[in-house]
């Protein structure tokens, strides 16, 4: 089996409202997405989708995407795309760094070699049986009344973990949100409070040791370094996620104590092969962790909670869903969507989504093998 072909779609995807993150500080209306559809000679084909948080969130943007591809398709034309870690060296080879811009290819070669086999990925990523996902609600900053009146609402429809937003230099301010939130909270649910890099470590360190609260903390601050010094001076658990893109950044997070769990996006560390060997490690070293995507349809969701739903109980904690702030749906209703604050699995090949082309439109690029 040989790729013959390599599409390339780009769509945006319009949030149903503005979305804030860091504090307030950043802001965003729509994400630009990018699909592409691996074809091969025996007529198999699979699909992947890319999709960075807007350009202001990490070192990622769409185009920047779209650019990579002109170098990294035609590197695999001609390849077998069964041989995922072969495809990933290829792509190395052919640039180095820029993970994100590799994630759909790899994700297309999962669905592809799911499909031909007749296999769920679950079931390619290791579990016997999926294991239903927990889905987290994701409470934008706001008046403490504001977001409690978010988690209730969420709460109304089925969620019972939160992601609420926080952050920024008004330490009493935030002391006020995580002690409202933290007491006016359902009985049974869980919520974190994430911060997005937007504290600085002296901030930080205020309102973490102000608070009664002992929930997950997640990024608190911009780098791995000042995480790791506040890790080391609160009671909080502390999640990482914005400062780790590699195998290396989880590894440094590792041995500096610098958290208690990670965030594992396959769009940010190079797609499902790579997110599979740092969803392993963090098994091997005991960590939690929130397996979900950056961005994107209901495509790139599904696709990274198979990884979730491959992962033990113990270290599997709730995930979340980008197309739920969506107001348009690029996949038609297919792939992974909530039931009551869960996502299940069936046995569906590959991801178990076949986007319609009639619905992304012409594409931009194709990349075919001469021969």
């Amino acid at each position: 089996m040989r790729i013959s072909r390599i599409s390339v779609w780009q769509i945006d995807l319009p949030l149903a409202k503005p979305y804030w993150l860091s504090g307030g500080r950043l802001k965003f209306e729509k994400l630009d997405s990018t699909f592409v559809r691996i074809e091969t000679d025996e007529g198999v084909s699979g699909w992947g989708e890319g999709c960075p948080w807007g350009h202001t969130y990490l070192p990622a943007h769409g185009p920047g995407l779209r650019s990579a591809l002109e170098l990294l398709a035609p590197a695999l034309l001609g390849r077998d795309p069964r041989a995922h870690d072969e495809i990933n060296r290829s792509m190395d080879i052919r640039l180095p760094g820029h993970p994100y811009a590799k994630s759909p290819l790899d994700i297309a070669c999962w669905d592809l070699t799911g499909k031909a086999t007749g296999q769920p990925l679950w079931r390619m990523l290791g579990a016997e049986e999926p294991a239903p996902v927990a889905i987290n609600s994701s409470i934008s900053t706001g008046t403490p009344d504001e977001m409690i009146a978010l988690i209730r609402d969420a709460s109304s429809k089925g969620y019972r973990t939160h992601s609420a937003k926080v952050g920024g230099q008004d330490a009493a301010a935030d002391i006020a949100r995580i002690e409202a939130i933290s007491k006016a909270l359902p009985k049974g649910e869980q919520v974190t409070f994430d911060v997005n890099r937007a504290w600085t470590p002296g901030v930080a360190l205020q309102v973490l040791n102000a608070v009664s609260a002992r929930d997950w903390i997640e990024q608190p601050c911009e780098t791995l370094d000042q995480c790791a010094f506040v890790a080391a001076k609160v009671q909080q658990p502390i999640m990482l996620d914005e400062c780790l893109a590699t195998f290396q950044d989880h590894l440094d997070a590792w041995k500096q104590g610098a958290c208690h769990g990670v965030k594992v996006k396959p769009n940010r560390v190079g797609g499902l092969t790579r997110a599979r060997q740092i969803r392993d490690f963090g098994l091997a070293v005991g960590w939690q962790m929130h397996i979900e995507d950056t961005g994107g349809s209901a495509f790139a969701d599904t696709a990274a909670l198979h990884l979730a739903a491959s992962t033990p109980d113990s270290n599997r904690l709730a995930s979340w869903l980008c197309h739920a702030h969506l107001s348009v749906d690029p996949v038609s209703g297919q792939g992974g969507r909530n039931q009551a604050g869960f996502v299940r699995f069936d046995a569906s090949p590959g991801v178990g989504i076949t986007p319609d082309p009639d619905v992304l439109g012409e594409p931009v690029a194709v990349y075919e093998d001469p021969l």
